[in-house]
């Protein structure tokens, strides 16, 4: 049986070449890490959240900011060890936490190296995911991921079809948003007011969907204990990376009405979190794949692989 990672079950050979739904092999390939510091407060801290950025994504957001590292030769191969060894260096230049970005494709691989570096790690791991997850590919991720930080993107199937070629996403999310919370439990913080533990679910307002992110809201309240998890509510939707011929609402940025709407609606509902300022819908806040960062410095260093 091919890859059953993500909730496309599309059956590709990863182990032997071909590419997957998600436009990967099964090797693990990583397209930047650093001390990323435009996370929400309690996940990026003073010091910066170890980001590891993976390249490749098994949805297909067409406003999707990070599409530079969908391409299967983007980013740097790194073996099981390899990883393990990245997340102790990104620890040692002092993350506040090991952040996966977009990992599902490699549960299984990242669930390995988490096993290896989880004796040394003394960070927690944030799974920073699009929502979009399989129940039994969590499960491999249990007593590794201490932090859950996935979207929830939509409540309509005509959107999540159309801008996301996953016309499932409301159920698989749900599911997924359950066994997350499941494992996690209520949020937790330290003395700092860091993140140690629990759900944040961030939900992005996009112009012309204000209906539906209140039906996202509404559903999530419904779904879980509010007081117990986190909302990040994000206005950030830029048409910088939209394609010429997205739908006409999503050339435009969202307007003030539409967020402080939504906004308002979250408070009504009781959700505590976070909230965005109207500056936040800038590209200037798209990492820059190109850039020099602590993956190229710690390749270069040739730091030794974890050892098992």
């Amino acid at each position: 049986m091919g890859c059953m990672l993500c909730p496309r079950q599309c059956g590709a050979a990863r182990e032997n070449g071909a590419l997957g739904f998600c436009g990967m092999d099964a090797d693990v390939r990583v397209a930047r890490a650093a001390l990323h510091p435009f996370e929400e407060p309690p996940v990026c801290g003073e010091r910066g959240s170890g980001t590891v950025f993976f390249t490749g994504c098994s949805l297909r957001c067409i406003f999707c900011q990070n599409s530079a590292i969908r391409a299967p030769e983007a980013g740097f191969l790194l073996s099981v060890k390899e990883l393990a060894a990245l997340f102790l260096y990104l620890q040692e230049k002092g993350a506040e936490n090991i952040n996966l970005v977009t990992a599902t494709h490699y549960a299984d691989s990242v669930a390995k190296a988490l096993r290896l570096a989880k004796p040394q790690l003394h960070v927690p791991v944030v799974y920073n995911c699009g929502g979009y997850e399989r129940v039994e590919t969590l499960k491999l991720l249990e007593g590794l991921v201490d932090v859950y930080l996935p979207d929830f993107k939509y409540m309509s199937t005509a959107l999540s079809a159309a801008y996301s070629a996953a016309p499932d996403y409301a159920e698989v999310a749900t599911a997924a948003l359950r066994e997350m919370y499941r494992q996690v439990g209520a949020v937790r913080f330290d003395v700092r007011g860091m993140l140690t533990r629990g759900v944040m679910v961030r939900h992005l307002v996009l112009p012309g969907s204000r209906a539906d992110s209140i039906a996202v809201l509404e559903h999530l309240a419904a779904l879980l204990p509010v007081a117990d998890i986190r909302l990040s509510l994000m206005r950030q939707y830029t048409p910088d990376f939209t394609p010429p011929d997205a739908p006409k609402n999503l050339k435009r940025r969202l307007t003030s009405f539409e967020y402080d709407s939504v906004a308002a609606r979250a408070l009504e509902l009781g959700f505590e979190g976070y909230f965005q300022e109207k500056e936040s819908a800038s590209a200037a806040f798209t990492p820059d794949f190109a850039e020099a960062d602590l993956l190229r410095e710690f390749l270069h260093k040739k730091v030794p692989a974890a050892q098992e």
